[in-house]
């Protein structure tokens, strides 16, 4: 018999608008699900933190406080509020999740081909992987602000709430104004108790002149301008994936920002072009075509990197922790992360079909 499609279940459900999922979710995913107990003392620290478990989930899956009590409250204990910014923003249009089937890995050169997105899929979860593109949409400052702070009231004795930003063009600024705008939301994100702000600097199309972990200077001035608002607050920086002909510049990179930076996230997604099944962009609006993709099928990516930022950490002495992402739908693939020398791992894809994630591996240990 051959393989029939299904749609399988996650808290954040992909046949409804974000809106809807915003206002109304997290979505039951199993019938049985119950609230994790940690037990004894936290035995793990991130970034000086004490924590149960150095795992958590990515920024992206978790928009509200609810979706952040929801992570919690099942045993992720390391979980970022979902990229806001200094001003609203809407989502890009329905759909926003698309399943994608990939046989194996998807390499840089299979991402140069299109994929078929579709509403369901044929893979077990372990194998899962989709494309998501909602542009970092934000209700703004005045419903962030004091979601944030409600948020930060469910973390726990060993865990740590996560904030991340990005910045936001606006009409008439230059690139110094979109750079000064990252501080800005930081700034704001710091105003509300959290213990540490991540910059997001590899969500694909958010700026002219592309993902902005590529530009060095970019990277530089943006990393400056936040530390300096923040202060004393760990910075954590959002990479994406750095090829072996831009090795280069990642030591570069993290030559530059090193002695600012807390921790270095990273991946986020690889961008391939997304299509229905006639061959039409499956993801409407203009600039979509590109989408970025996430799950089982980008693990080795995530992996990769957290090897090549490990080697840089030994070999010139830096100080920064490293957070590991990309295709973590197992126990077995968060002890690969941390055997390759990630501090913390994190997931989006596997946590949001799976909430039962963090307890598997717990029971690992």
């Amino acid at each position: 018999m051959g393989k029939t499609n299904h749609k399988p279940r996650s808290f954040y459900d992909p046949s409804k608008t974000y809106d809807d999922n915003f206002d109304s979710g997290p979505s039951q995913v199993f019938p049985d699900e119950k609230v994790y107990k940690n037990r004894g003392a936290p035995k793990f620290s991130f970034l000086g933190r004490p924590l149960y478990l150095p795992f958590g989930i990515a920024a992206g899956p978790l928009p509200n406080s609810q979706y952040v009590k929801y992570a919690f409250e099942r045993g992720f204990d390391a979980v970022c509020y979902k990229t806001q910014r200094s001003v609203a923003f809407k989502v890009n249009d329905f759909p926003n999740v698309l399943y994608v089937d990939v046989d194996g890995d998807l390499t840089l050169e299979k991402a140069k081909k299109p994929l078929v997105g579709k509403s369901q899929t044929t893979k077990p979860l372990k194998q899962l992987s989709i494309t998501n593109s909602f542009g970092n949409p934000s209700r703004g400052p005045a419903f962030w602000l004091p979601d944030t702070k409600k948020a930060l009231s469910y973390q726990g004795r060993g865990q740590l709430l996560i904030s991340s930003v990005v910045g936001t063009i606006k009409a008439g600024f230059s690139g110094e104004d979109y750079f000064n705008d990252f501080a800005k939301a930081a700034k704001l994100a710091a105003s509300t108790g959290v213990e540490a702000i991540e910059i997001n600097l590899s969500c694909p199309n958010v700026a002219s002149e592309g993902i902005l972990c590529y530009t060095y200077d970019s990277v530089v001035s943006i990393v400056g301008k936040v530390k300096k608002v923040i202060g004393d607050l760990p910075l954590i920086v959002k990479l994406g994936y750095y090829s072996a002909d831009q090795n280069q510049l990642l030591a570069r990179i993290v030559k530059a920002i090193a002695p600012s930076t807390a921790a270095i996230s990273t991946i986020n997604t690889i961008p391939a072009p997304v299509v229905d099944e006639n061959g039409n962009q499956a993801l409407p609006g203009k600039g979509r075509l590109m989408s970025g993709i996430c799950g089982a099928s980008v693990k080795w990516a995530g992996l990769e990197m957290v090897k090549k930022l490990d080697g840089l950490r030994k070999k010139q002495g830096y100080s920064f922790e490293i957070i590991g992402i990309g295709g973590v739908m197992s126990p077995k693939d968060f002890h690969d992360y941390r055997q390759a020398g990630a501090d913390l791992v994190q997931s989006c894809t596997g946590a949001m079909w799976n909430p039962n994630l963090a307890a598997e591996i717990k029971a690992t240990l």
